[in-house]
């Protein structure tokens, strides 16, 4: 199939703004997230869970936004010269990329409130095969619920003009309102509704769980999966609310809304791609309390300061041993056992010494409760 493409010399105001969108994901996220891998890859030496999935991240981030270029390309001839195959496969991969990304976020939601509210459980899901496990089903769920991209996308010729033959790699439906409804409700509902109501549970769950405690911890980790979160609502609640809208004009017949809706589809695309490159620059700030004293190292400083409230799978043992024998540790359990306050020296514990000090603390509580005690 040749693809040849003559357009005029001036571009639609809607192909400027997507090739400028584009353009500035590119520069800003591909160097961005591979500079974050190799950060984590040759610069930290205890990862902790946060970090590995933040590696997932930007992993899936730079492979998506080397499909950019194409789409600049796309937009600044007005056609696809790539053909059918690169036109399913590259949407396919963008799709795939969405979905990992909000699950990723949400295994972190998870692990964050499980610390909070199940600190024993925690620890004994804090292993390396477990997190493998997890990242493996989250990898292959991802593959499988972006499937319906490709199969509703292709290169299609929509108009002939004397020795002018354009290619699009566009939606197609088949003139179906039932594929068309499901594509986009699937991609909504599984990609961003039910995970996103997932992560605003264990928020909330945890801001409930912080109310009621006595210590509150400021945890760098926290605000880091905070700011995460946050970027990826700003950057897809556009291109989903798109779908929405595309899906109420078609069931309800309001040309009006459906025509807005395409017309949007292709800016609202190129704007989500800024969800994978904005992840960087939130890790700079994050960092930029490091960036002094190390340089081209702060964030490596970053992540691995991201162990003190999730712990790294290589030192636990260590830590639970050093926080289990400090003498404030020791007072707080004499406090405890006295006068019942369980629920203020777990949270002490999880504050000063981390959550790694719960296992011991459990075998405590035990022999204390056969002595009468608690």
């Amino acid at each position: 199939m040749t693809n040849a493409t003559s357009a005029p010399s001036a571009l639609p105001v809607s192909h400027q703004v997507g090739i400028g969108l584009l353009s500035l994901a590119f520069l800003l996220g591909f160097p961005g997230n591979l500079f974050v891998v190799w950060t984590i890859v040759c610069r930290v030496t205890r990862r902790s869970l946060t970090c590995l999935l933040v590696l997932n991240l930007a992993v899936a981030d730079a492979l998506v936004l080397l499909s950019a270029p194409l789409f600049i390309r796309f937009l600044a001839v007005r056609g696809w010269e790539f053909g059918s195959g690169m036109c399913k496969t590259v949407h396919y991969l963008c799709c795939v990329n969405m979905y990992a990304s909000i699950y990723l976020i949400c295994l972190m939601s998870v692990d964050r409130w499980l610390a909070v509210t199940r600190p024993f459980l925690s620890q004994q899901l804090r292993t390396k095969h477990t997190l493998w496990a997890f990242l493996l089903v989250l990898w292959i769920l991802s593959f499988v619920f972006a499937l319906p991209m490709p199969f509703y996308r292709s290169n299609l010729q929509p108009f002939l003009a004397k020795n002018i033959s354009v290619y699009i790699c566009m939606p197609y439906h088949w003139e179906s309102e039932k594929h068309e409804t499901f594509q986009y409700l699937w991609e909504t509902l599984l990609g961003f509704l039910l995970p996103f109501c997932l992560i605003l549970a264990c928020y909330l769950s945890i801001i409930c769980r912080l109310r009621s405690a006595m210590f509150q911890r400021k945890s760098r980790g926290n605000r880091l999966i905070v700011f995460i979160i946050g970027a990826f609502a700003l950057f897809w609640l556009p291109y989903h609310l798109i779908n929405i809208l595309q899906v109420l004009g078609t069931l309800q017949k309001l040309p009006e809304v459906l025509q807005f809706a395409k017309t949007a589809r292709p800016n609202v695309t190129a704007f989500a791609f800024f969800s994978s490159s904005v992840n960087p620059i939130l890790y700079v700030f994050a960092g930029s309390s490091y960036i002094r004293r190390a340089g081209l190292g702060f964030m490596g400083k970053l992540f691995e300061g991201t162990n003190s409230e999730g712990g790294s799978f290589s030192s636990r043992s260590t830590r639970s041993s050093r926080s289990g024998s400090s003498p404030e540790s020791s007072t707080l359990r004499k406090l405890s056992m006295r006068f019942g306050l369980r629920g203020v020296r777990d949270e002490w514990m999880e504050t000063v010494a981390g959550p790694d000090a719960g296992s011991e603390l459990q075998q405590l509580d035990l022999k204390a409760m056969s002595k009468g005690q608690l």
